[in-house]
């Protein structure tokens, strides 16, 4: 019996086990297939080992689940099993912390294991301060059913992506109809904005299990550029990618047709959320193509005349990161707007905007948390009016559109950093610091005080160069943009180095005085003409002079004691004189110049009248002393 009740139990515990492998087998082809929904429902009846809780958390994950995703995760880090945890499961835990407003987790998660230093309250506090604009927005579309997003301008109507037709099959990733373009009408009573007249575009854009999004236009509306899914999916690295293109349609006699994708679209990567440009001549898009920097990057193609493209380009690293970059527009004032989840921010995708300046776009500057939340936010596209436009975000649970009204914030930006000695990291007071503007006009100045920090007034989006000048130091001018970010810390400690520790020949005596050792210069007896050997070692003080053009100098002429006071006084004179003219004819400005005759008073050797003459010939020199 009980040979018997042992065999039962050995056959329940087989049957359990092989129960589960089937269903982690099933589990995990349902996850390589990105079914994550159904994914989803047998990971979460599975053994919580690491594996099954971080599959399980991406599902969620991938479908903005954050609340789920983020107890998955946590069972993952709590684990403490941190040499199995990957780079990439940082940052989704990151992105789900944030997601759920545990902020102050997240950021030391980023600290600690992706090695990027972020204080999000900080941050948001610095934003306060410095963005652009203030935004209120209106959810439009939590009336229209499903998901819905990324705004078109289209003559008087808007067209966008939406999961609102439930007769459509369900996409397996999320368990949703397949996405269709949609066109509406916004109409605005009072404060009220609604959307309606919604129809679908016709079937040769919205196709059969396939998703089509974020259509852009012509002005005369007779091209439309929108994103659709390739049915076929590429292997790559043994999984399944579900490939996006761009395509190009035509409208003729009010229908779309002629549907193909563009020339620079691809099998093997994806190019998606197109965009124009005001004049129509470059179409801005995402793309994860080779040269991206990370998995998504924004570039843009010219367009010609003929409507063919040129070569891909990318923005490069002011507006791309190792992460996503997402959803491009181009305002009329060439500001580029776009998404990302690899700049600082609040959480998710958030919206950024990067002026232009010669041709090449600055550092990008979130839009802070009026506009910005915890979840998705991207697809930002401005209307008729400068100040209104639309979103999408899923902040709500849900994709959904959302108008924006945009009003001026007050800001105000510096430059501020500490000026230091190069090479003692000394702090270094009484340094004035100047600001520039682009044209080398001084737009502020300050004296540091004994803390040796400085703090200027600048504008956002503009070029300056900034100086940090004390005397006896070389003044180093350094260029910087503020790129619409605001607070600038810059260290100007790395570019401040003294004469002396730059020059050999330049050295300090006892009293702090700061000389330039040169070989003496002789004259003939009572006479102070430049011989050809004083001629020699003089153009190597012009050398010096000319590589630092904001040396001052005092040029000090010594005789010895044979002959009286006031002769050797005058002569002295005379000679300093005759060295700073032989300057001044070699190009050096006078201003930068002063001469002293000392005489007989500072002799080097105080030996009066009893001197030998190798005694008398050292005292007879001219000095070099720096003064600024």
């Amino acid at each position: 019996m009980k040979t018997f009740k042992l065999y039962l139990i050995l056959t329940i515990l087989a049957t359990g086990m092989l129960s589960f492998s089937q269903s982690a087998s099933k589990a995990n082809i349902l996850y390589e297939n990105r079914a994550y929904v159904e994914a989803a429902e047998i990971f979460s009846s599975l053994p919580k080992t690491a594996s099954n809780l971080e599959k399980l958390g991406d599902c969620y994950y991938y479908n903005s689940e954050f609340e789920n995703a983020y107890k998955a995760y946590k069972q993952v880090y709590d684990l403490k099993i941190s040499t199995d945890l990957s780079e990439d499961f940082y940052f989704k835990y990151f992105q789900v912390l944030k997601g759920t407003k545990h902020y102050e987790k997240a950021d030391e998660i980023s600290t600690l294991h992706l090695k990027d230093t972020i204080n999000t309250e900080e941050l948001k506090a610095l934003l306060k301060r410095i963005v652009p604009y203030k935004y209120e927005l209106k959810n439009i579309t939590e009336d229209v059913g499903g998901s819905s997003f990324g705004v078109g301008l289209y003559k008087d109507k808007i067209v966008f992506a939406s999961t609102k037709n439930i007769e459509n099959p369900n996409y397996n990733w999320n368990g949703k109809p397949y996405l269709d373009l949609y066109e509406g009408v916004v109409s605005k009573e009072g404060e009220d904005i609604t959307l309606d007249s919604i129809q679908p575009l016709n079937d040769e854009i919205n196709s059969v299990k396939q998703h089509e999004s974020n259509a852009v236009f012509t002005k005369d509306g007779k091209t439309m550029y929108f994103s659709r899914n390739l049915k076929k999916r590429i292997d790559l690295d043994s999984t399944k990618i579900a490939v996006v293109s761009i395509f190009k349609a035509e409208n003729i006699d009010d229908e779309w047709t002629n549907v193909e994708p563009v020339s620079f679209s691809s099998e093997t990567y994806s190019t998606m959320h197109p965009s124009l440009n005001s004049d129509e001549t470059r179409l801005y898009f995402s793309s994860d193509m080779p040269n991206s920097l990370g998995s998504f990057d924004i570039f843009y193609v010219d367009v010609y005349a003929d409507n063919s493209f040129g070569t891909p380009i990318n923005l490069g690293e002011n507006v791309n990161t190792i992460r996503r970059e997402q959803f491009p527009f181009i305002a009329k004032d060439s500001t580029l707007y776009f998404s990302s989840d690899g700049k600082h921010g609040l959480g998710g995708l958030d919206l950024f905007a990067s002026s232009i300046s010669q041709n090449e776009f600055l550092e990008a500057l979130n839009l802070g948390e009026t506009i910005n939340s915890e979840k998705d936010d991207f697809a930002f596209v401005i209307a008729d009016s400068v100040n209104t436009g639309y979103i999408s975000s899923n902040r709500s649970g849900l994709d959904n559109i959302y108008t924006f009204k945009r009003v001026q914030n007050e800001r105000t930006y510096f430059i501020e950093g500490l000026v230091t000695d190069k090479v003692t990291g000394d702090i270094l007071p009484n340094t004035t610091v100047t600001l520039f503007d682009k044209d080398g006009n001084v737009v502020a100045e300050q004296l540091v005080g004994e803390d040796g920090r400085y703090k200027l007034p600048t504008q956002p989006s503009q070029k300056y160069s900034v100086e940090g000048f004390q005397p006896k130091y070389i003044p180093q001018v350094e260029f910087f943009d503020t790129n619409d970010k605001g607070n600038i810390e810059f260290n100007i400690e790395l570019e401040i180095e003294s004469y002396k520790d730059a020059e050999e020949i330049v050295t300090d005596d006892d009293e702090g005085n700061t000389f330039i050792e040169l070989e003496n210069i002789y004259f003939d007896f009572a006479k102070w003409d430049i011989k050809p050997q004083a001629a020699r070692t003089l153009d190597v003080l012009v050398a010096l002079l000319k590589k630092y053009p904001r040396m001052e100098i005092q040029l000090g002429a010594h005789t010895d004691s044979r002959a009286s006071y006031d002769y050797n006084l005058d002569l002295s004179e005379k000679r300093a004189r005759a060295t700073l003219e032989y300057l001044v004819e070699n190009d050096i400005p006078r201003a930068r110049l002063t001469s002293k005759g000392y005489g007989e008073t500072k002799p080097l050797v105080p030996c009066g009248d009893n001197c030998t003459e190798t005694e008398y010939s050292i005292n007879r020199r001219c000095e070099f002393l720096i003064l600024r």
